[in-house]
Parts: C-alpha cells; structure tokens; sequence
C-alpha cells in the first residue's frame, strides 16, 4: 500500500502550494474537505460530490461508533466501500465531540463518557477507543484523540486540559499505522498562544504524520484566531501537511492559507445550503429573498454546478419556498463548486507568487455584497 507523505511544490510567502499523497489518491493542496459526518456529505451522491471538485472527505468516529457501528463498516470492507467514495477520507477522533457535546458528557483521564445524543446509553471514547475504530473504519488519515475546549477558559483550564490531551494523543502512536495511513497530531492550547506552542514543541517531537491546529473558530475573536495560527505555523514541519481544523468561510480559508496552512473542512458550505444561502465570489445571496422570485440568472454566471448549468435563481427559490429535497441537493452542489473554485484560485495564486493580491480582491468582492 502507498505511504501518505506531503510533497511541497511551491510557496508564496508562508503560503504552500503541495501534494498530499495517500493510499487513495493524490490532494492538491490547499484543499478543502467536505464533510460526510455519517458517512454522506448530505443531499449528495459520491459522484456529485467527485464533480465539485473535492478530492477528500472527512467523515466522523463518534458519529460512526454511534451508529451502525465501526464493526459493521469494517466488515462490509470498509469506510471507502461502505460509502462510494474512492478516494482518500479523513476521519476526526471525536475530539471535537467533547466541545459540541459538552452536556452529555464526563471526562476522565482514560477518556470521554458520552450519553449518546440517540438513545442515552453511554459510550466511553478514549485515546485507544478512537484508534481501534479509525483503524476498523480503513481511513487514509486518522486524527489523534484531543480535548477540544471551548472559549473562554482560563487559564487553569486551558492548561489541565492542555497536559490531558498530551496524554491521550501520545498513547494513541501505540496504534500508529504501519500500511502506509497516516496519524495526525493536534495542537491545542485555547487562545494562550505559549501554551499553543508548547503544544506544538511537544507534538513535533513525537512520530506523527501530520499535524492540525483544533480548538479554533469556537467564538473567539478573529485576531486571536489569525495570531495564534500566525505563531503556530512556522513551527510546524515544512515536510510535512498542516491541517486546520473547522474553517469554512472564504476569507478565513484565505487567512489560514497565507499562514501556512494546507487543509481545511467545514460544514458551512452545506449546512447553509440547506437553509437556502448560497456562496458566491460576491458574498452569500438568501435565494428565499422575494426579490429573486422572477430572477431568471444562475446563482453565478461562471459556475459550473449542477445548479448553475440548468437552474435559474427563481427556480431555487420557488424549490425552497416549497420545501423540496431537490433545493439542499443543488445549492449544496454549488457551495461546494465554490470552495473547490476558490481553492484552485488560491493554488494558482500561490504558484504565480500572487496570493495577497487574489485575498484583496477575494476580499473587495465579498464585502461588496
């Protein structure tokens, strides 16, 4: 089987412009990745989602513990075949899990005990639970377990939690993968930028594979987002792929970039897809506004989605104003045609050495909506 290994092709700045080989395929990076939580990014078939552009998904090991069972997946040959999809996918640990799901939950030194959000009954995952299930799930990159915290914390907190995740994500390079799938560390420490460095220190001192930044984009201001990841970056390995976890926004994907940073996911794109918002290098458009009811353009006049090939603004509307399925599954299209647009802009940008002039004009055009 291939190794997953990172190979940088270009810089423009800390901007990085590389490939992300792993057993299922090649990444162009920077990459988005949408988010197939259960296994599906919703309202989407694997080959709809294969014509946006996206060339990996990340899917959810809580989730898949939860239901059917990572048992059942390994069984029926795996998450890629489980699934439809072909090429490469990433699960996240559940550390994130312990954020969102704050109230049904206990920690512990082993781990995490969950009352599961289906049925109650509770699920302990752990730094040794969460190996055991990606390793059974057959994902090309798996995260180590962590702590995600919210914000604020003080200090105290942030620290203790800090030294926990330690821990946990040292105990799982026991279960590091010898068949060529990667181990991601994550860098953790709240918005105490020594404490996300001593995190990074720590962490890059151990055999990892990859490393992310988690615990970002939970509330905090946006200046201590860009200065914790503007002081994390560097000190990450330049030989190796660096992943921010949790950001979706154009000009924040944008920000993370000229930072150093090669990967990103976010649900955004088709959470707000579902609720009738569409994303466009003019800013997001609600196409439930009344205004759009006898508008016969497509949501953009370059786009090459599902959406805007065939279907006009009014069409969109009158699907969402009658709440049918078909509105998710073409505005879901199309905001994910826009991250992986945007994303062949930036890799563009990156090897033309012009990425801060493509951010100013990102930036104009969104904020002229």
């Amino acid at each position: 089987m291939k190794s997953t290994a990172y190979q940088l092709l270009a810089t423009d700045g800390e901007a990085r412009r590389g490939q992300l080989h792993t057993p299922h395929g090649t990444v162009e990076t920077p990459a988005f990745m949408p988010v197939g939580t259960q296994a599906t990014v919703k309202g989407l078939l694997p080959s709809q989602v294969e014509t946006t552009g996206a060339e990996i998904l990340l899917a959810n090991t809580y989730h898949l513990l939860l239901r059917p069972g990572h048992e059942l997946i390994r069984d029926l040959g795996g998450l890629h075949a489980f699934m439809g999809w072909d090429h490469p996918i990433l699960t996240d640990s559940g550390g994130y899990q312990v954020f969102s799901l704050a109230h049904r939950r206990k920690i512990t030194e082993e781990g995490v005990i969950f009352r599961s959000h289906l049925d109650g009954s509770k699920v302990m995952l752990g730094p040794a639970e969460a190996m055991r299930i990606q390793l059974a799930l057959g994902s090309d990159i798996l995260m180590s377990f962590d702590e995600c915290i919210p914000y604020p914390v003080s200090r105290e907190t942030a620290e203790e939690s800090l030294a926990r995740t330690h821990r946990w994500e040292e105990a799982t390079l026991e279960f590091r993968p010898e068949d060529g799938r990667a181990l991601f560390a994550i860098v953790q420490g709240g918005i105490f930028e020594d404490l996300r460095l001593q995190s990074a220190e720590f962490l890059t001192n151990l055999p990892f594979d990859g490393y992310a930044v988690g615990g970002l984009f939970v509330g905090e201001e946006r200046c201590d987002t860009l200065r914790v990841l503007g002081a994390v970056g560097p000190r990450l390995p330049a030989d190796q792929a660096r992943y921010v976890m949790g950001v979706g926004t154009p000009l924040e994907v944008v920000e993370c970039v000229m930072r150093g940073f090669d990967m990103f996911d976010c649900v955004l794109p088709t959470r707000n897809a579902r609720h009738g918002q569409a994303m466009t290098f003019a800013g997001a458009i609600r196409l439930k506004a009344a205004r759009f009811q006898r508008d016969e353009a497509p949501i953009e006049e370059d786009c090459d989605c599902l959406a805007c090939l065939r279907f006009s603004r009014a069409y969109l509307r009158h699907l969402l104003m009658a709440k049918e399925i078909l509105a998710a599954t073409l505005i879901s299209h199309h905001n994910l045609r826009f991250m992986q647009r945007l994303m062949d802009g930036v890799r563009r940008a990156i090897e033309e050495k012009r990425l801060v002039a493509f951010s100013n004009r990102l930036a104009s055009g969104l904020g002229a909506s």
